[in-house]
């Protein structure tokens, strides 16, 4: 009897690194491919989508000026809307997300991620930065209704080089959290221009 294929899964990528190169960049990338390898293994088929921030931050302040996303922006919202599963990695600024990332999360609409697992990542200079993970981007994430993964991937500069042996478990127990709450069933996106907010209720908020 032949088995029935298995569907694709999408999986965003989320970085909000201001430089070339990044090391947010590099964590996401590392947090990429420890998920493709969890996949691999698993024999499920997969698409990734990686959305670098700083290309569309015009974008993003004029969608936060005009309240309309450009069709650039808004082919990248519903590639995030519309994936399995989401990996969102910042840099710390001040002790937080940076303002890009806070930026791209206010564009999105807050029930667009509902539902949706999600492996968070934050890159810093020090260890001192670590709990910008659970003091800032699990409560936002939470906020917008998504299943945050309880293993979130923090990295100071001291985690790279000869310092990564300590990085690389924290990464693969995340990866495998995020595969696991993927589960079997494709979820329904939601389409966060189904019920636009009216220009009545704009005007009364």
């Amino acid at each position: 009897m032949t088995q029935p294929a298995m569907a694709e899964r999408t999986i965003a990528v989320v970085s909000a690194g201001l430089t070339t190169p990044s090391s947010t960049r590099l964590l996401a990338d590392r947090l990429t491919a420890a998920v493709r390898d969890q996949l691999d293994g698993r024999g499920t088929p997969y698409r990734v989508v990686v959305v670098e921030l700083r290309d569309i931050a015009h974008e993003l302040t004029n969608n936060l000026l005009t309240g309309f996303p450009s069709r650039e922006l808004a082919a990248v919202l519903e590639s995030v809307v519309r994936a399995d599963a989401l990996i969102a990695v910042t840099p710390t600024f001040s002790a937080s997300y940076n303002g890009l990332f806070k930026t791209f999360f206010d564009v999105l609409d807050d029930q667009a991620l509902s539902g949706k697992p999600v492996l968070l990542g934050a890159t810093g200079g020090t260890e001192r930065h670590s709990l910008v993970l659970d003091y800032a981007l699990r409560p936002l994430f939470v906020y917008l209704k998504a299943i945050v993964m309880p293993t979130g991937v923090y990295a100071a500069s001291s985690d790279w080089g000869t310092g990564a042996g300590k990085l690389h478990p924290r990464i693969d127990r995340a990866a495998a959290e995020l595969v696991d709450a993927i589960g079997n069933e494709r979820r329904a996106a939601v389409d966060p221009f189904s019920h636009p907010t009216s220009f009545e209720d704009l005007l009364n908020s």
